[in-house]
């Protein structure tokens, strides 16, 4: 049942981001040739007025083919003969879609909470290092870590761990005010029962109305964040391909956590912890489908930028055919990767 649930999920997240090109597309007055939710051979398909519309048998993309998108064309109405601001509007508008359903998800989970773990200092743990008129005091807020803004407690504890050095640039609102306590020395320490703890809990807020859109966008940008933590990483070397998942290994991951929390917590529970993964995936493809790759949506407005600057340069664009041959050779390679990373998904559903 979570399998079917992943798909339709899946299917839902190519649908409300190419409906966000094609209804930014035709609310500009651009003519899309197709608007299709699927890849492969048409099991359903219906042409109303300029535009075809498919249903595609594999659930695994979707297109809103827009005329001129990657070839030359006289007509007055394709895409790259618009101006570049409405050019940037539609590329970027599958992104925010995709952002404002995850958005949607999480005020839909966050609705149903009893409360929130701020970054509110509750407490200390008994002769704490950490307390004191130099130090950190109970009812300080955690505003920053080293320069990265916190909205929870488990930001403070992730970019304290994160940093190889045991001082940090630690902001805290006190009565109001920051307070900056700069070289701070932040280290885990042994708690009575062994475990190795930063000595400190948090306040728990209440889930009044403010606080459910308060948290609800925090956690949505910092979804965001996470993803860029993620590319990072990968950039860095910090984790490798082996530790990458695609669309196999996500449907999996869908599964497991479904199952497992409707068996232990009941299939409300499950949901929305399905729900809150949905939410976290469709703002993961917001911001990766805006990295400057081409074929992505991101490359498509690197070239929209950089046909401006040649055009003052040299009042001249670079031909449409030049640069579908880009996105052409870009999504080659896109697709190459993600065979990789399907065929480890399965090397370790097999394993």
């Amino acid at each position: 049942m979570f399998i079917v649930i992943a798909i339709i999920a899946f299917g839902i997240l190519v649908g409300i981001h190419e409906f966000g090109h094609f209804a930014a597309a035709k609310s500009l007055g651009v003519k899309v040739n197709e608007f299709s939710i699927g890849m492969g051979p048409a099991v359903w398909k219906k042409q109303k007025g300029e535009t075809l519309y498919a249903l595609r048998c594999l659930p695994i993309g979707g297109y809103c083919a827009m005329e001129g998108e990657d070839e030359e064309t006289d007509d007055p109405r394709c895409f790259t003969k618009q101006p570049a601001w409405k050019r940037i509007i539609i590329l970027c508008a599958g992104s925010l879609m995709n952002f404002l359903l995850g958005l949607a998800l999480v005020l839909v989970i966050f609705a149903q909470a009893a409360g929130f773990n701020s970054t509110i200092i509750a407490s200390f743990a008994e002769n704490s290092p950490y307390e004191g008129p130099d130090g950190l005091q109970v009812g300080d807020e955690f505003y920053s870590v080293d320069g990265h803004r916190t909205y929870f407690s488990g930001n403070v504890t992730l970019y304290l761990s994160r940093s190889a050095s045991e001082e940090h640039d630690i902001v805290v609102i006190r009565d109001g005010e920051k307070v900056e306590l700069e070289n701070f020395r932040f280290v885990p320490w042994e708690q009575p029962d062994g475990s190795m703890k930063y000595g400190f809990t948090n306040k728990v807020v209440p889930a009044s109305f403010g606080n459910v859109i308060k948290y609800s966008w925090y956690t949505t940008i910092d979804f965001v964040r996470q993803v860029w933590l993620a590319l990072s990483d990968l950039v860095s070397g910090l984790v490798g391909l082996d530790d990458m998942a695609g669309v196999v290994g996500i449907v999996d991951m869908i599964n497991d956590v479904g199952s497992e929390t409707a068996e232990n917590e009941g299939w409300g529970v499950a949901l929305m912890d399905v729900g809150y993964l949905v939410a976290f995936i469709a703002v993961n493809l917001a911001v990766m489908n805006m990295l400057p790759i081409p074929a992505l949506d991101g490359g498509r407005v690197f070239f929209v930028l950089l046909n401006g600057a040649v055009a003052l340069v040299s009042r001249r664009r670079i031909p449409a055919r030049y640069e579908g041959y880009v996105h052409a050779a870009g999504m080659v390679l896109m697709l190459g990767f993600m065979a990789v990373i399907m065929y480890n998904d399965i090397a370790r559903l097999i394993s």
